[in-house]
């Protein structure tokens, strides 16, 4: 069958040429339409009832990571060079596009008390511009003096102060996110540069723009850097032009598809599924290897070039499909989860995987009719005297030193179970930052001095219409017990919340003294309600006060839920369910259930869900692509023991890739977990074709001289495949990414690691099963 379409791809040569380079075409089109995501929560799905919970809160509160935050440490902040650079700076942040509003100490207010007026005014604790050190010096005086600013804008202990920029919740969602936090940046740039002061940044919308902008360059860099790499070995292995640039040609036309792919399915690139180009590359590159490899072979001899691309198609056309088949399911799997990001990646990678197969069946075979036939120096590799004596050398282990070669193995996949114990799974938020990343260590600053800038968010429904209002006394009470419990946590900053504020307007009610910064009674709220005019009786219609509208930023409009606003430390998956079980726990005991209703949500939530689904999906997905695979080579080799002898050697690279894992200490994420399916699916292609060699050999022979042939004939292109597939996955081991980094190492040791299973420990697997059913038999 396989024969007759081979004569049937040459036959229509021309019009298959018109048709791959019209639809590539196209692809470009689409490809050129493509964007990046700036979702950051696609992990959960959408009905999983903690991004529920985060939905309604973005519906009553608005966005909680939207606050990216700028400090500096020093003791010269208030000399009055330094203080009005620092005023002009906080001015030029308010400006700038995108920015909705600035808290800093310049812009600081105080409350005071209107007899005359009955309200609260509030005025600026400095002047505009301040003239002389006095005005500062008594500025800075009333500020230390009010409780409400400690910890939010200074740390007295440190000497740290903090600036809060607040990022419009549309530009955060859009590509002009990019420009507004450069914009921020390089002002809070200028003023560290004119006063010599050294300048941090922290918060969700830095975190989030700067990763988005690194996986924008990486994806180009690292997508040059592995044609440019494997360009360069093919020249090394076949010397000639055209060869490298037919097999530069699948790849990059498989890229233009990966790209379009994207737009046709309507997605945007992600960290995830922005590998699948430089994968795509590495992939199909392997195909182009074997094709040429076959190609040369039976070139050289039969020599005639007609005969050598039938025999190529014929004989290449079913071990490449079905090695596709496998890589594409080592991918695809991943969209059997309900993670978006992942579902994303996995159809992207597998439809382009699979691709990669039609690509190279059509180009190779087309372009190699119209070019000469080859030279016997593009044919030189063959005759590898350096491989020779290596795959002579595999001859003999096979051979002569089974025994030794089981019990090693066994004692390596021993030591390698002992590691997998060792394993523990644990995410960060910021984890594929290296820790010298300016990135990271400005975090570190704030949560060393502000106990972090990772938001959570506790929100208090009374489970009825004005039900704060009812019994408001209490649930303030309860609210207050609770924030006193959050701050002396030392991975949580003291909350916000309608308490800290009504605390800070009772303090300015009873003369600014600080001891009057206390919860209000049932008697002080009388009071207070007439000056806040908090929606009162006395004046429904009147407009908020500036105060009022942040004490009302805490509570819904129908005044049924109230929220409390924490800043945590990025302290990990592994650590942060019990931090928030402490939490429930003690909420539970201030809240009566039957009355309140406490939902724990925010960014830090929605993101150890994200990443608990995640390796749970991907966990699951290498079940999957086990099942599917393994399915596949059954379809394949109709033999339960050829099965086995497929899958074991497979299963192993995977057990001491595990095992390293576990005694290096490389934790379980999402970006490790995913090298198991990845690693299995095109490890697998080394096993199919050298179980299709071994199968082809004449049975009559007996199975030593077919593992010794097999051996022989595929060796040296399952060699030169897997230095191509190293090299490949080698390139992400310069990423700026923790996670990118990971799977390239780890993926590179698996298939190190897989390839010397399938050229040392299978064949010995074949004699070995071969020997006990021949003992059976007799």
């Amino acid at each position: 069958m396989w024969e007759s379409i081979a004569r049937l791809v040459l036959k229509f040569r021309l019009f298959l040429l018109i048709a791959l380079l019209s639809l590539t075409g196209y692809m470009a089109f689409r490809a050129s339409r493509v964007k990046l995501s700036y979702d950051f929560n696609s992990a959960i799905p959408t009905d999983n009832p903690k991004y529920k919970d985060y939905q309604e809160f973005r519906k009553q509160f608005g966005e909680d990571g939207n606050l990216l935050v700028i400090g500096v440490q020093t003791d010269s902040l208030f000399r009055l060079p330094i203080f009005n650079a620092y005023v002009a700076m906080t001015e030029a942040l308010k400006r700038v596009p995108g920015v909705d509003d600035v808290l800093g100490v310049s812009s600081a207010v105080n409350l005071i008390r209107d007899t005359v007026a009955e309200r609260m005014k509030a005025v600026p604790i400095f002047p505009a511009h301040p003239t002389t050190q006095a005005e500062i010096d008594s500025g800075k005086a009333v500020l230390l003096g009010l409780p409400f600013y400690q910890g939010l804008l200074y740390n007295r202990q440190t000497g740290a102060w903090l600036t809060a920029v607040h990022v419009n919740k549309n530009v955060m969602n859009s590509a002009q996110r990019i420009l507004t936090v450069g914009g921020i940046t390089r002002i809070v740039d200028s003023f560290g540069t004119a006063t010599g002061l050294d300048m941090r940044y922290s918060g969700l919308p830095l975190i989030r723009t700067r990763m988005a902008t690194k996986v924008a360059s990486e994806t180009k860099w690292f997508l040059l850097g592995s044609v440019a790499m494997l360009a360069l070995i093919l020249l090394l292995f076949f010397r000639s032009v055209s060869t490298m640039a037919l097999s530069l040609a699948v790849v990059i036309i498989g890229v233009v598809f990966s790209f379009g792919t994207l737009d046709l399915l309507g997605y945007k690139i992600t960290l995830l599924n922005a590998l699948t180009p430089t994968l795509v590359v590495v992939i199909g590159i392997p195909n182009c290897i074997y094709f040429m490899n076959k190609y040369h072979t039976a070139y050289r001899d039969t020599g005639d070039k007609q005969e050598a691309l039938i025999v190529m198609i014929g004989r290449m056309g079913i071990v490449t499909l079905f090695c596709n088949l496998t890589a594409a399911i080592g991918f695809g799997v991943f969209a059997l989860t309900r993670s978006a990001i992942l579902n994303e990646f996995g159809v992207v990678a597998g439809i382009n995987i699979m691709g990669l197969f039609f690509i190279s069946f059509i180009l190779i075979p087309v372009v190699l009719s119209y070019l000469p036939a080859p030279k016997p120096k593009h044919m030189r590799y063959l005759q590898n005297r350096w491989l020779s004596v290596v795959l002579k050398r595999l001859e003999r282990w096979a051979l002569h030193h089974q025994a030794t070669i089981y019990v090693v193995t066994a004692l390596v996949v021993a030591v390698s179970i002992a590691g997998m114990f060792r394993l523990r799974s644990e995410g960060f938020i910021v984890d594929d930052l290296p820790q010298k990343d300016k990135l990271f260590t400005d975090l570190k600053f704030f949560e060393t001095n502000f106990k972090g800038v990772m938001p959570l968010e506790i929100v208090i429904d009374t489970r009825r219409k004005k039900g704060l209002r009812a019994g408001m006394v209490k649930t303030l009470d309860s609210i207050e017990q609770l924030s006193k419990y959050i701050a002396s946590q030392p991975e949580m900053a003291r909350p916000l919340s309608l308490v800290e504020g009504l605390k800070f307007v009772r303090q300015a009610y009873y003369g600014a003294d600080s001891s009057g910064y206390i919860v209000p009674n049932a008697m002080d709220l009388n009071f207070l309600f007439s000056y806040l005019n908090l929606g009162g009786e006395k004046n429904p219609g009147a407009p908020k006060n500036n105060l009022s509208k942040l004490l009302w930023s805490f509570v819904d409009s129908n005044q049924q839920r109230v929220r409390v606003s924490i800043q945590m430390a990025d302290i990990g998956s592994r650590r942060l369910p019990a931090v928030l079980s402490d939490l429930e726990q003690r909420t539970n005991r201030l809240f009566d259930s039957s009355k309140y209703k406490v939902t724990f949500t925010g960014t830090s939530v929605t993101y150890l869900e994200g990443s608990s689904f995640i390796i749970k999906g991907l966990k699951d997905s290498v079940m999957w692509a086990f099942v599917l695979i393994a399915a596949c080579m059954l379809f394949l080799f109709r033999s339960l023991r050829i099965l086995l002898c497929s899958l074991i050697p497979n299963v192993i690279p995977l057990v001491i890739t595990a095992g390293i894992m576990g005694w290096a200490g490389v934790r379980l994420r999402p970006s490790t977990v995913i090298v198991f399916s990845i690693a299995l699916g095109i490890a697998i292609d080394i096993t199919i074709r050298f179980l299709v060699n071994y199968k082809q050999v004449d049975p009559a022979q007996g199975s030593e001289y077919a593992v010794v042939d097999t051996i022989n004939t595929t060796g040296i292109s399952i060699l030169y495949t897997s230095l191509v597939l190293t090299a490949g996955f080698v390139i992400f081991c310069f990423s700026d990414f923790g996670g990118i980094l990971a799977l390239g190492w780890l993926t590179s040791l698996t298939l190190v690691i897989s390839t010397i299973t399938n050229l040392v420990f299978l064949p010995v697997l074949l004699l070995g099963l071969t020997k006990t059913r021949r003992k059976k038999v007799a």
